[in-house]
C-alpha cells in the first residue's frame, strides 16, 4: 500500500502539464525555409544555412565554380554572398538559437526532489528514525505555460524574419558595392584617356617654348594641368581598389580567390522603366521589417497580458512528498507512511507589482509608436526611391543623348578646324579634355542610376542601409517590456 501511496505522489507533478510538439523547433533548419521563401522572392538568388563540413565543401565547390576565370556580373556577385558570407552564417545561427529559446519554453518546468534522513544513529532504531521525500513543483509556470509558448513563438517568427531582413541587406550591399567598383574603374578609364591628351599638350607646350612660340606661364598651366590630372588618376585608381576591396569582402573572398575580374564599365542605361504605380503599396505588404514591427507588438502585447496575470503572485509551488516512519516495539519495527501536500507563494506586502505593470505598459505603447513610425517610414522610403530611380534615369539619359554628343561634336569640328590650319593645337586639346570630363560627369550619373535601380528592391522588400541594426534596437527596446515569472 506504501508503494501505490509513493508512486501516486511521484506522479502528481507531471500530470499537471499536458505535451506541446515542439518537432518544428527542434528541426536543425527550423525556419529557414521561410527565410528562404522570402529572399528568393525578393533576390532571385539561393542561400544556404551551413551546419556542417559536408556542407560547407560543396557551397565552397559552388562559389569557386562561379568566380573561376570569370568576369562575374552583379547577379554572381550577389549569390556568391549569399553562399559564402560567415556573417550571414552567423545571422542564421542566431535564428537557430530563438528556435533553441522555442522548443525550450514547450518543455515542462524541471520538479526538484529532496530527501531528508531524521534520527540516524538513534538507539533501538537501524539506521535512522524516519526518512521524508518531497517533489516541488512550480505551479505559476504551469499556469502561463502556454503564453510563455506563444510569446517565444512569437519572438522565433520575428527571428526568422531578422534573417532574411539580414539576407536581403547583404544582397543589396553587395550589389551597391558591384556598381561602385565597376563605375570606378570606369572613371580611372576615363581619366587615363584625359592623362594622354594632357601629356601630349604638356610635351608640346615644352617644345614651343623651347622655339620661344609660348611663354613659361602658359607653358606651366599646361605642365600643372597634366600633374593634377595625374594625381586625379592616381587617387581614382586607389579608389578603384579600395571599391573592389569592399565587395571582395562583402562576398567573403580571400587568398587566391580575389583576383577575380569584373566589368570595367556599367551596363548601359535600359530602354524604359520599370512602372511602380503602387510601391507603397507592395512595400506595405512586403516589407520585413514592418513584419518584425507588426510581430513585436504582438510579442509586447502576449507579454503585457502576461505580467497582468502575475502581478500579485509572482512564485507558486506545490510541494508534494512522504514521510515514513519507524519505532520500535517489543523487537518489532513498525513502519508507517503518510503523504503530505504543502502551497508555497509570495506574499505581495512590499511589492504590488503596479512598477512591473507600468514597464509593460510603456513598452507595450513604446512597441505601438515604432509600428506607427515605421508605417509612415516605410511610405516615405518607397516613394523616395521610386523619384530617384525615375529622376536619375533621366539625368543619366541626358547626358547621355544631349551632353556627351554636343562635346563630341565640338571635338570634331575642333579637328577639322585644327586639320585646316584654323585653330591650334591646344584649343583641340582643350575640347578633348572637356569632352573627357562630360564623360566623367555622364559615369556618374549612369552609376547613380543603376545605385537607384539597386534600391529599388530594399525599399518594397526591406534591406536598406542600416535596417538590421535599427530592427536590433527595436527589438532590445521591447524585451525590457516583458512579463512573466
Amino acid at each position: 500500500m506504501m508503494n501505490a501511496r509513493l508512486a501516486a505522489t511521484l506522479a502528481l507533478p507531471l500530470v499537471l502539464g499536458g505535451c506541446v510538439s515542439a518537432t518544428e523547433y527542434a528541426a536543425k533548419n527550423a525556419g529557414f525555409s521561410s527565410v528562404e521563401a522570402k529572399t528568393a522572392e525578393a533576390t532571385g538568388k539561393q542561400t544556404v544555412w551551413v551546419q556542417n563540413q559536408q556542407q560547407a565543401r560543396v557551397v565552397s565547390d559552388r562559389v569557386k565554380t562561379l568566380i573561376a576565370k570569370k568576369t562575374i556580373d552583379v547577379e554572381t556577385a550577389v549569390q556568391v554572398a549569399l553562399l559564402n558570407n560567415k556573417g550571414l552564417q552567423a545571422a542564421y545561427a542566431d535564428l537557430g538559437d530563438s528556435a533553441a529559446d522555442a522548443w525550450q519554453s514547450t518543455m515542462l518546468v524541471n520538479p526538484t526532489v529532496a530527501i531528508g534522513f531524521n534520527g540516524i544513529g538513534a538507539p533501538g532504531i537501524e539506521a535512522f528514525r524516519s526518512v521524508e521525500g518531497i517533489i516541488a513543483s512550480n505551479i505559476l509556470a504551469l499556469a502561463t505555460r502556454q503564453r510563455d509558448i506563444a510569446i517565444a513563438d512569437t519572438r522565433f517568427r520575428q527571428a526568422q524574419l531578422n534573417a532574411a531582413l539580414q539576407t536581403l541587406q547583404l544582397a543589396a550591399d553587395t550589389r551597391r558595392a558591384w556598381i561602385n567598383a565597376v563605375a570606378a574603374w570606369e572613371t580611372v578609364a576615363q581619366l587615363n584617356q584625359a592623362q594622354a591628351a594632357a601629356d601630349a599638350a604638356s610635351e608640346l607646350a615644352q617644345k614651343l617654348g623651347e622655339t620661344g612660340a609660348m611663354t613659361k606661364g602658359s607653358q606651366a598651366r599646361e605642365h600643372v594641368f597634366y600633374a593634377e590630372l595625374a594625381g586625379q588618376a592616381a587617387k581614382a585608381r586607389l579608389e578603384a581598389r579600395l571599391a573592389k576591396e569592399e565587395l571582395t569582402r562583402l562576398i567573403g573572398l580571400w587568398g587566391s580567390d580575389i583576383d577575380y575580374q569584373i566589368p570595367n564599365r556599367l551596363p548601359p542605361l535600359p530602354k524604359g522603366l520599370i512602372k511602380l504605380d503602387l510601391i507603397e503599396a507592395e512595400a506595405l505588404q512586403r516589407r520585413v521589417d514592418l513584419q518584425m514591427a507588426k510581430l513585436d507588438l504582438e510579442a509586447t502585447a502576449k507579454s503585457y497580458k502576461l505580467t497582468e496575470a502575475t502581478r500579485y503572485v509572482t512564485d507558486l509551488e506545490l510541494l508534494t512528498g512522504f514521510e515514513t516512519e519507524r519505532e520500535k516495539e517489543d523487537g518489532e519495527v513498525e513502519t508507517e507512511t503518510t503523504g503530505q501536500a504543502e502551497l508555497e507563494f509570495v506574499i505581495p506586502i512590499f511589492d504590488s507589482g503596479k512598477a512591473r505593470m507600468r514597464k509593460a505598459e510603456l513598452a507595450y505603447m513604446r512597441a505601438a509608436n515604432l509600428l506607427a513610425e515605421k508605417a509612415v517610414n516605410v511610405r516615405s522610403e518607397a516613394r523616395s526611391a521610386y523619384q530617384a530611380y525615375r529622376a536619375n534615369y533621366d539625368i543619366a539619359g541626358h547626358y547621355r543623348n544631349n551632353v556627351v554628343p554636343l562635346r563630341t561634336k565640338i571635338e570634331e569640328e575642333s579637328l577639322l578646324t585644327y586639320n585646316a590650319m584654323i585653330t591650334n593645337a591646344f584649343e583641340l586639346l582643350a575640347d578633348t579634355r572637356d569632352k573627357v570630363n562630360s564623360i566623367l560627369l555622364a559615369v556618374n550619373a549612369k552609376r547613380d542610376f543603376w545605385l537607384a535601380k539597386a534600391n529599388l528592391a530594399p525599399a518594397i522588400y526591406g534591406g536598406g542601409a542600416g535596417a538590421a541594426s535599427r530592427e536590433t534596437e527595436v527589438a532590445a527596446a521591447a524585451e525590457s517590456g516583458g512579463g512573466g515569472h
